[in-house]
């Protein structure tokens, strides 16, 4: 493709009713889309940076990172990522050593294996019930921290498979209890709804700017105890104003500032999670009457919902398209936010669609079986 056309490239879902779980919580806000335009030049925020990313004052990225976030976090100390990932592995690298073990749940993200792998850590995982709650019990945690004293645990809240919310405060008191350090991995959690690391007992909670507070990417947000401050975010011995850890600076542009500028509705939205939760209760019924069966925890408290579709599977057996078919027919219907190729099982989330909008996708569930009923 020549270079030229490239300046075509159009988002063709853009208009469409998105459930990609993905997007849903990152969709910019207006100042969002006016910050993103404004500072869309590499290295936009640092004309008045004195060396360090997180104490620049114009813009107010200072005042973001050590007031704002930390009261919003119910953290002591915070800092800008690159993303969840960058933050999981930032701790793990820190207060870890090549060969020692952490413990984690079976539903994890698969970039908390990546990262495990990089700092060369032996990874222990608390099972879950399997089908079709996969819930963890925390409790399972402590018969593995006395067995295998782990130098972390990681709790993923909600897991990005099925939504589950796991009972995060009470891994808390047993994080304290054995005195090991504890991350909450909040990707899907931080900004979406209301959350409190220290009312948690979480050491450290990370968040994923780009999946749920309404930002451009890749930015992230690392929360912590003011006991971590020294080790994870100490300088280097000759660049004095530079973070080790963060490579001296993250987050130089677009990403950030959309991120700051999405803050007070982002703040506002987590006021109503309970409307999401119940309308994200409300649409998991209708499709399970439709014959769809919800995987995970009953009564759903998160927007991020995954089906089984027996029915639908087996129209994917005898139609042209095979598993594809569903992705298509609901595009044609202006709906967007399955994965390409999967009929029998899917994950969606009902949190950037109105009532109304979810009311049209189940319609369009049922037209489909009716239509294709063999």
């Amino acid at each position: 493709m020549a270079i030229q056309e490239f300046s075509s490239f159009k988002r063709e879902h853009k208009k469409l009713i998105n459930l990609m779980p993905l997007q849903t919580g990152g969709i910019l806000t207006d100042a969002a889309r006016e910050a993103l335009l404004e500072f869309a030049d590499g290295y936009s925020t640092c004309d008045f940076c004195l060396g360090n990313l997180c104490n620049i004052t114009n813009p107010p990225i200072k005042n973001f990172v050590h007031e704002i976030l930390p009261e919003f976090l119910g953290c002591d100390v915070a800092t800008i990522t690159h993303g969840a990932r960058e933050g999981k592995f930032m701790v793990m690298h820190c207060l870890t050593n090549p060969g020692d073990t952490i413990i984690i749940d079976s539903n994890r993200h698969y970039t908390t294996i990546v990262a495990a792998e990089r700092a060369g850590l032996n990874l222990i995982q608390v099972p879950s019930s399997g089908y079709p709650e996969f819930s963890i019990n925390v409790d399972d945690y402590i018969p593995l921290i006395e067995k295998h004293h782990p130098k972390l645990i990681l709790l993923t809240y909600p897991d990005g498979n099925y939504g589950n919310l796991s009972d995060a405060r009470r891994l808390g008191e047993v994080a304290q209890e054995y005195d090991v350090p504890y991350i909450l991995n909040g990707a899907y959690a931080v900004g979406r709804m209301p959350i409190n690391m220290m009312e948690i007992g979480a050491d450290f909670i990370i968040g994923s700017a780009h999946k749920s507070t309404a930002s451009a990417g890749p930015c992230g947000v690392l929360g912590m105890k003011r006991k971590w401050e020294d080790i994870l975010l100490r300088r280097s011995a000759v660049y004095k104003s530079k973070e080790v850890e963060l490579l001296g600076c993250t987050v130089r542009g677009a990403p950030l500032l959309t991120f700051m500028a999405s803050f007070p509705y982002v703040k506002e939205r987590i006021n109503r999670w309970h409307e999401q939760v119940a309308k994200a209760q409300w649409f998991s019924n209708e499709l399970e009457n439709l014959g769809l069966k919800q995987l995970g925890e009953k009564p759903h408290q998160h927007d991020l919902l995954h089906f089984d579709a027996p029915a639908f599977y087996e129209i994917s057996q005898h139609v042209r398209e095979k598993g594809y078919f569903l992705y298509k027919e609901l595009k044609k219907r202006g709906i967007w936010g399955l994965k390409p190729g999967l009929s029998k099982s899917f994950k969606i989330s009902t949190f950037a669609a109105s009532k109304e909008q979810l009311g049209f996708v189940i319609g369009s569930f049922r037209d489909l079986l009716t239509e294709y009923h063999r």
